[in-house]
């Protein structure tokens, strides 16, 4: 099945009034049903399962531990640039937004990595705003040659690339990309995205496709919570899920749950924060995470310092497989420049060290490297 047909099989107005429209029944139907289905899906995050948010989390606990044991993978985000060329109206990199730019050099790099390894990192996430021409393939590929000594893990949220892009970097040693459609819905995502590459709907779709050619390891979705209905917006992210797994079974994947944090704005040299409505409660949130743990046991569940501490705990042993911790969203904000103005405002602040002993006192083992690439080796 290609991009467009599993998309163009579902509409955004019918799969909305369907979830709201759902009944106690058929959430208890979900509930009970061993292999969930999307309908069961629907069902799962409508607002008559709210209702039912206990026995889902007691669901939601005993499959990840079934499948994850009691482990809590750590992972940190490296910002190498905040250069970018698109307009975006959620982000403070976005290319309307007069702020100083900065791209990290091979030796800034480095700098980074050695404070990310002090902190026990083993598993780094390399992100860029999208600037094909500074921080293209080339820099990537160098990026990734000079931090592949020293990470078991490394994973790349960046621009969408070609499939011969992804192949060469995979290559180099490239193990997980993260790529967030933000919304499924085509109006909103135009309206949201004016300028750059990245206003082209269709091409951003396909990316997760030409991962699957490629051949990577892990691939990771998600919608940016709080630019459409989260409920739809999910649905659309399972279905997308669900046809992937179907048509690349050798890839593992991951969702992320990124709600929208406030922004810093530079105009006029003065710097000002921009807020965003609140689109979905903590409990909605419970909600999601549970939902997609009862639909697909396999899929990893990630959860970013964009939360409280006191959500983060809380949803630890619902359904979370994965965290970061110690976070910064800032080019060279470890080491280098740290008080670079950040892409998002986090809101969990606990060091690495902190965030392990939480993980510990709830009887969980944080885990600091990924086993996949040394198993596969044998």
């Amino acid at each position: 099945m290609s991009t467009t047909t599993w998309f163009d099989a579902h509409d955004w107005n019918t799969v909305q009034r369907d979830i709201q429209a759902v009944t106690p029944r058929q959430v208890e139907r979900a509930l009970g049903n061993t292999r969930r289905t999307l309908d069961d899906f629907k069902a799962l995050i409508s607002p008559a399962a709210q209702a039912y948010l206990e026995p889902m989390a007691q669901l939601s606990h005993q499959l990840t531990q079934k499948r994850f044991g009691k482990t809590i993978q750590l992972y940190a985000p490296l910002y190498l640039s905040n250069e970018c060329q698109n307009i975006c109206t959620y982000c403070a990199f976005s290319l309307d937004n007069k702020i100083v730019r900065k791209t990290l050099t091979d030796a800034e790099i480095g700098r980074e990595a050695d404070a990310l390894k002090q902190l026990g990192y083993d598993h780094v996430l390399l992100v860029t705003g999208e600037a094909n021409q500074t921080v293209g393939v080339p820099y990537l590929r160098n990026a990734i040659r000079l931090l592949q000594p020293h990470f078991a893990h490394i994973s790349m949220e960046v621009q969408p690339l070609d499939q011969p892009e992804y192949e060469e970097l995979i290559a180099e040693g490239l193990n997980t990309v993260l790529v967030y459609q933000e919304t499924y819905h085509q109006e909103t995502y135009k309206n949201h995205h004016p300028k750059g590459k990245k206003s082209n709907f269709a091409y951003r779709l396909d990316t997760p496709d030409r991962l699957g050619r490629a051949g990577v390891h892990k691939m990771g979705l998600g919608a940016l919570l709080g630019l459409e209905d989260w409920r739809t917006d999910s649905f659309f992210t399972a279905a997308h899920l669900h046809h992937l797994e179907r048509a690349y079974w050798q890839t593992k994947y991951s969702i992320s749950f990124p709600r929208l944090r406030p922004i810093d704005l530079l105009q006029n040299d003065t710097i000002t924060s921009k807020s965003f409505e609140r689109c979905m409660t903590d409990r909605d949130l419970v909600q999601l995470i549970c939902a997609y743990r009862l639909f697909n046991e396999e899929v990893e569940l990630s959860l970013s310092t964009r939360e409280t501490p006191r959500f983060r705990d809380h949803v630890l042993k619902l359904g979370v497989t994965s965290l970061s911790a110690g976070s910064k969203t800032n080019p060279g904000g470890y080491a280098v420049e740290p008080q670079s103005l950040e892409q998002f405002a986090i809101s969990d602040e606990r060091s690495p060290a902190e965030m392990v002993d939480v993980i510990r006192k709830q009887g969980y083992q944080p885990v600091w490297k990924d086993w996949d690439k040394t198993l596969a080796a044998l």
